[in-house]
C-alpha cells in the first residue's frame, strides 16, 4: 500500500456514517471545554455531526463530543 493510501476503515469523523462504531486514532483529539476528555484508542458509538463537533457515546453511555475533524476508524461490533 502506498503511503498516501489509507485502508477504507479509516477517515474524518465526518465522512462516518450516523450509528457506527468507531475507534479514535488522532494523537490531538480536540474536544469541547465541557466534554468529558476522550484519547487515541477511545472506542464511541458516533451518533452524528452536530456543527464543528460530533455527538457520540462512550462505553459507559456517557454523551460526549469529538471535533468532526478526527481521524478515526469504523470498527466492528
Amino acid at each position: 500500500m502506498d503511503k498516501n493510501e489509507r485502508p477504507d476503515n479509516i477517515m474524518k469523523l465526518y465522512d462516518v456514517k450516523p450509528h457506527s462504531k468507531i475507534r479514535i486514532i488522532d494523537e490531538d483529539v480536540k474536544n469541547p471545554p465541557a466534554s468529558l476528555k476522550q484519547n487515541t484508542g477511545d472506542i464511541l458509538d458516533f451518533h452524528r455531526v452536530d456543527g464543528m463537533y460530533s455527538h457520540c457515546k462512550d462505553k459507559e453511555g456517557n454523551v460526549v463530543h469529538i471535533a468532526a475533524w478526527t481521524e478515526v476508524e469504523v470498527v466492528d461490533k
